[in-house]
């Protein structure tokens, strides 16, 4: 007669709506709070859980079986986890990868982060996509609803970028141009990618000034992706303005909003948000559409492109939103997804590519100004 499994602690998931879904945990234990959001990833949850875009956010995969192949020390876009909490329909406890170095579970607690599994997935993620993105709990603990939810009316901080941007100046040497990256959460994708084309990059946290990032000499600025509202990061707003025309830059997600914002578009929050890597974008100037990474709540508003001396350059397949914009006077352009994926398709990453040329053409003299 064989050994029966030890059952497993009851976790639930309490939402801001009332809804409560109950399952098993798995991870660490305790109380965790945040935003809760849906990846329709099918693979890909390291790097989910390693990307400081979900800082504050419990994630949600609709993918139904999660941690079959286990974790490693490769697929990895930062230094640890950032996410609050980590939703499945079924872990897998015995992974089966010829690169897996341990379980999801015992990775999630060394993290300390709270899992929870059996639960109808589906069900959550059309309740997100019904209600928009809520706040919610995720606990071990027996307290009660009514304080939980009494708990979930307090304001969220609003300082996410501080709490992932690098601490101290670091460089990634290279024999190429120079590119300093303005760290708002970078995935370690953006930096891998510039190197891989030869880059010097030199990383600056997310405070750092016009003045000091040009002091550096660059050739480019790279503005990274990141957590939050990109309206609150004001600091952020008023850098990009001082380095606009000055040095060519490239935006990604919220260096994207970043940029749009210091040109005088506005951004709003979305209903549920993109998060996931089978999005379809459209290029308007070659009418190309790729399949695209994506991870972002908030969006450019396109009425607020008029008046701006920003130009539409991508547009969302399924829902029209703003997926890509470049200046008419100064060599700098951004998008809304994310060219370096991982993970995800690699469909954009000829986006790298564009920014080389683009700091080639204004170094040369080669650049113009649209009409």
């Amino acid at each position: 007669m064989g050994l029966s499994k030890p059952s497993r602690p009851t976790a639930r998931l309490v939402l801001e709506n009332g809804l409560v879904f109950s399952g098993v945990s798995f991870g660490a234990t305790g109380e965790s709070f945040g935003e809760v959001v849906f990846n329709t990833g099918m693979t890909g949850y390291q790097e989910i859980l390693t990307d400081p875009s979900y800082y504050g956010q419990i994630v949600t995969m609709t993918y139904p079986l999660i941690g079959n192949y286990g974790v490693n020390v490769d697929d990895v876009e930062s230094r640890k986890p950032h996410v609050r909490g980590f939703v499945v329909r079924e872990f897998a406890e015995v992974p089966s990868h010829f690169k897996s170095a341990g379980t999801l579970e015992n990775y999630l607690q060394r993290n300390h982060i709270i899992g929870i599994a059996g639960i109808d997935t589906r069900k959550l993620t059309k309740a997100i996509r019904s209600h928009g993105t809520m706040k919610a709990v995720l606990t071990t603990l027996d307290t009660p609803v009514e304080e939980l939810r009494e708990r979930l009316r307090n304001p969220f901080p609003r300082d996410q970028i501080d709490h992932v941007t690098t601490g101290s100046v670091y460089r990634c040497p290279g024999s190429g141009r120079r590119v300093v990256a303005m760290d708002f959460g970078m995935k370690a994708g953006v930096v891998r990618s510039l190197l891989a084309r030869q880059c010097d990059v030199i990383v600056v946290p997310a405070r750092t000034t016009a003045e000091e990032i040009l002091a550096w000499q660059p050739h480019g600025v790279m503005l990274s992706n990141g957590p939050g509202n990109p309206e609150d990061a004001d600091y952020a707003i008023e850098t990009v303005r001082g380095l606009l025309g000055r040095v060519p830059m490239f935006g990604i997600c919220l260096g994207h909003q970043l940029m749009a914002l210091a040109c005088g578009a506005k951004t709003e929050k979305m209903r549920f948000g993109h998060r996931g890597a089978n999005h379809p974008v459209k290029d308007l100037r070659t009418g190309k559409i790729s399949i695209t990474s994506q991870n972002h709540g908030y969006v450019v508003n396109p009425d607020s492109l008029a008046g701006t001396d920003l130009v539409l350059t991508h547009v969302n397949q399924n829902d029209g939103t703003v997926e890509g914009l470049t200046h008419r006077k100064y060599p700098a352009f951004c998008v809304q997804y994310h060219p370096e994926a991982r993970p995800g398709p690699d469909d954009s990453d000829g986006l790298f590519d564009e920014f080389m040329q683009l700091m080639d053409d204004v170094r040369e003299g080669r650049w113009t100004a649209r009409a």
